[in-house]
């Protein structure tokens, strides 16, 4: 996919990968260009039938975004309980350049790791990393991302929200490394754990190779607050419903940084998802 220079796109283009065959191993390898001055918002739907029990999908993706280009590049995964999915991208970035890689993860997956990687080559150049992940029944997630900050001015944000429960096992990784003295970068996480089968793990990494450096992370793992949801009770709401009420909540579609109208379609997504949680 190639956006061509200056073009600057309202709507976002779409692709979509199906599933329909049953022990289907799918292969996939993408590159995306976006020229120089361009800007453009890309959805991509991976899923599998409803029909297709066990399937593996293993992903290779090339990013490249040119001087003053603006790319927001948002992967939505809908697999079912047996899929194995390996998901491998790379994107560079250059002087002015802005990348922006969105994660949504609602439905329930047997096993996925991924670690995406930037490099922010160019001079003012900028990368943004979100995710919103739901561990269903069994799931096993190791999730990450990775910043390299090499250009003068570069900077890097990495943000995740996360929720375990039935069991699921979650591992939220993210590294920024600064290799620039004056380049910045900031790594947060947030997780519910939602009952004592699940498991949570915040593994956030910091490397400075330059005098000069800025940057931080924090990270937080914690449970739905009783206070919150007594409150919401007293709104007449069931413990049900506040609980889904407050799930939703905190999964923040805002850190998407998508238009208006498509953030209204991913968080209709992530509501039904999370509907009777």
């Amino acid at each position: 996919m190639r956006i061509l220079p200056g073009a600057e796109l309202t709507f976002p283009l779409q692709s979509c990968l199906l599933i329909t065959q049953k022990n289907l191993e799918q292969r996939v390898h993408n590159i995306i260009i976006a020229e120089e001055a361009s800007k453009a918002n890309i959805i991509t739907s991976c899923l599998q039938h409803s029909s297709v029990p066990n399937a593996a999908h293993l992903g290779i993706s090339e990013i490249y975004v040119k001087k003053n280009a603006m790319l927001n590049f948002t992967m939505i995964h809908q697999w079912s309980e047996n899929t194995l999915v390996r998901p491998r991208s790379a994107a560079e970035i250059d002087d002015g350049g802005i990348f922006v890689s969105n994660y949504v993860c609602m439905r329930p997956v047997r096993d996925v790791q991924m670690y995406p990687i930037a490099y922010c080559k160019g001079a003012n150049s900028r990368v943004s990393f979100n995710s919103i992940l739901y561990g269903h029944k069994n799931s096993q997630m190791d999730i990450g991302s990775k910043a390299v900050l090499r250009g003068k001015s570069s900077k890097a944000e990495m943000i995740s929200r996360a929720i375990a429960r039935e069991g699921s096992k979650m591992i939220i990784r993210g590294m920024i490394e600064g290799d620039s003295s004056e380049c910045k970068g900031h790594l947060e996480c947030r997780g519910l754990l939602m009952d004592d089968e699940s498991l949570l793990q915040s593994i956030p990494e910091l490397i400075a190779k330059k005098k000069g450096v800025e940057i931080t992370h924090e990270a937080a793992v914690g449970k739905i607050s009783e206070k919150e949801i007594t409150y919401l009770m007293t709104r007449k709401l069931s413990r049900e419903q506040a609980v889904s009420l407050i799930i939703r909540g905190f999964m923040d579609v805002g850190i998407l940084g998508l238009p208006a109208a498509l953030n209204s379609e991913i968080k209709s997504i992530i509501d039904a998802s999370t509907e009777g949680a």
